[in-house]
């Protein structure tokens, strides 16, 4: 057995998250071993119930973890596992992370700029106007972007993005055995020069219902900004809105017409503050203050007047225009909360200053 086999299996044993996956092997000791003591052993190492060890059921993910790196084996599919370190780090943020993702093609999950667009499967001709402007706009500006491969808003941004020759991805709810809708498919192989497909679901797993909001969870917790072109009140699309709002993602919708149906989830957002309203690229860009192109000169900072975690943080910001407060909190190793109150002390002290997107930049005082 490889290690890439251990680490499928174990993501797929009945009832471990990331949270108690972590702490198992944390007294365990090594994803081999979870496979290899017995029940008894890993009782006495880990103290959880000798029921629950039962129903881990190990021989089973074992085999369809040999059957799932044979198939990726076979058509190129790389496995990132959560504790990796090539892992999607702003998934590292969210509390429901998957434990396994499985892709294929040409991308970097830890891109700086990644975006979501995600909207009706009954895209209007005003929609489609607003994404082709929108997409437009993405040229040249090293953006990522991210959307669900299905009919409407999704396959127009992920085909607008190959014309214009920005890279996309597309996360699916199904297993990379298979491409839904089947029409899509050449879209989805175009995509894998730059971009591609990714899914935390393994092979012979259908595109059934209950998958499409788990798929929703990794559009918006993989990037760094969600934007609404076109929305009813209910769906998928404005699940995977507030899904971005709860993990603390900028959150934009373009507003509609009031009597037209599929303008009702965006004005929602918008209307209970859910969202920033836009009505072009370049508003969404100014916003996230990515439209701009020069680099501003590098600063010499003299470290005097600040404490260690402070001089972490400036470390950081020095060799960089701007960073977004959740790359801080990664590069750092310190806790969200914590460099909230970092770079609240840094502004008072003129050392830092905020951007719009919840980024930030040294002050040009330093």
């Amino acid at each position: 057995m490889t290690h890439e086999i251990y680490k499928i299996a174990f993501a797929n044993l009945h009832g471990i998250g990331p949270y108690r996956g972590t702490q198992l092997l944390s007294k365990i000791g090594s994803l081999d071993e979870m496979f290899s003591l017995s029940s008894k052993e890993i009782y006495l190492r880990t103290g959880i119930s000798k029921l629950i060890i039962q129903n881990l059921n190990r021989k089973f993910a074992l085999e369809n973890a040999e059957k799932q790196f044979n198939f990726n084996e076979k058509h190129d599919v790389k496995t990132h596992f959560f504790l990796d370190s090539d892992y999607p780090r702003r998934l590292k943020q969210c509390a429901d992370l998957p434990m396994i993702l499985f892709s294929k093609g040409n991308m970097n999950l830890n891109d700086e700029k990644i975006v979501a667009i995600v909207g009706t499967r009954n895209q209007t001709e005003y929609g489609l106007g607003l994404l082709h402007e929108l997409i437009q706009s993405f040229t040249d500006n090293n953006i990522l972007v991210v959307s669900g491969l299905a009919y409407g808003v999704d396959i127009s941004a992920h085909r607008l993005c190959i014309e214009h020759n920005i890279p996309t991805l597309a996360v699916l709810g199904h297993g990379l055995d298979r491409i839904y809708p089947s029409r899509h498919k050449n879209t989805a192989i175009k995509m894998l020069d730059s971009g591609g497909l990714l899914t935390e679901f393994g092979i012979g797993t259908n595109p059934d219902r209950e998958n499409f909001p788990m798929r929703n969870r990794i559009v918006a917790g993989l990037a760094d900004a969600t934007i609404v072109i076109e929305s009813k009140s209910k769906g998928g699309s404005m699940i995977t809105a507030e899904l971005a709002n709860d993990y603390n993602r900028d959150v934009f919708a373009f507003p509609g017409d009031v009597n037209r149906p599929y303008s009702e989830g965006c004005n929602q957002l918008l209307k209970t503050n859910k969202a920033q309203l836009i009505t072009n690229g370049n508003d969404f860009l100014t916003f996230m203050n990515w439209n701009l192109k020069k680099s501003i000169p590098k600063q010499k900072i003299l470290f005097e007047n600040f404490n260690d975690e402070e001089k972490m943080v400036l470390e950081v910001l020095k060799d960089q225009m701007d960073v977004h407060m959740d790359v801080l909190s990664i590069k750092t190793q310190l806790s969200p909360s914590k460099i909230s109150v970092i770079l609240f002390n840094l502004e008072m002290k003129n050392a830092v200053n905020q951007i719009p997107g919840k980024r930030y930049r040294l002050a040009m005082s330093l």
